[in-house]
């Protein structure tokens, strides 16, 4: 077995959801396996595409099959199949700042967003994620890196199938986050700010377990290419996460 390549089980979880597969409609892959080990490899090495090892394929090839799965949410729609099993009984928010590369820069602008800003540790992206009671990811998306945190609950937070959101402080927003909880019945557990002229009550015992959201960005930060982005476009730093986030769904 190559380093951080798919353990067979977990292949076997998610090989029937993958394009290119024998029986399904368009072209069969030559190799689907190999090329998922691949694009693990590079993510997980921060090497460039280029540089992946020969046994892998022609990376050039790797590199363009990757692009065509990012543009068709090939990833995106793993990590809903993985979400059916979710533990719903409680849900986590967060998000996490990660430097953008210098090579990540000058994608063709065309009216897209890339999700590049400048903060105080100068260009980068911000990823906002939803977690289950188990820390396991379920919806995730990107903005630049100077965006508010609150901008990832007004995406993210609606439709929420938990019955509670355990937030941090930067989540202690009456008509963003709060009244929106208090209308669909839906408990926030979010510590007040201290300007809060009348400070809320949260339960503490339960906002311990708001570390493991901490945990998933933690873990996650092991694949180079993730702590780092390298990638030009946010479609493809996305996809990336997706996959990521599969594979946390898988272990």
């Amino acid at each position: 077995m190559r380093p951080h390549q798919l353990r067979d089980d977990q292949w076997d979880l998610i090989r029937n959801g993958l394009p290119g597969r024998a029986g399904s409609v368009g072209v069969t892959a030559a190799n689907n396996r190999r090329f998922v080990d691949a694009v693990i490899h590079r993510y997980r090495t921060g090497i460039p595409w280029r540089d992946l090892p020969e046994s892998f394929g022609d990376w050039n090839n790797t590199h363009r099959r990757w692009s065509r799965w990012a543009k068709s949410g090939v990833w995106g729609g793993i990590v809903t199949l993985l979400t059916v099993d979710a533990d719903n009984e409680y849900a986590m928010i967060d998000s996490t700042i990660v430097r953008a590369h210098q090579h990540s820069a000058g994608a063709k602008k065309a009216g897209e967003d890339q999700a590049i800003g400048k903060s105080k540790g100068g260009l980068s992206t911000k990823i906002h994620v939803l977690v289950d009671a188990l820390g396991n990811p379920l919806k995730i998306i990107l903005t630049a890196g100077q965006v508010h945190d609150l901008a990832g609950a007004d995406a993210l937070v609606p439709g929420m199938e938990a019955e509670a959101l355990l937030a941090d402080k930067a989540y202690d927003a009456d008509e963003r986050v709060i009244e929106p909880l208090e209308a669909a019945g839906k408990t926030a557990v979010i510590p007040p700010k201290k300007n809060r002229k009348s400070p809320r009550t949260y339960d503490k015992a339960l906002y311990e377990a708001r570390h493991l959201i901490e945990n998933f960005f933690c873990w996650v930060k092991q694949f180079r290419a993730i702590a780092t982005r390298y990638d030009r476009t946010a479609r493809n730093f996305l996809a990336a996460f997706h996959m990521v986030a599969a594979l946390c769904w898988l272990n």
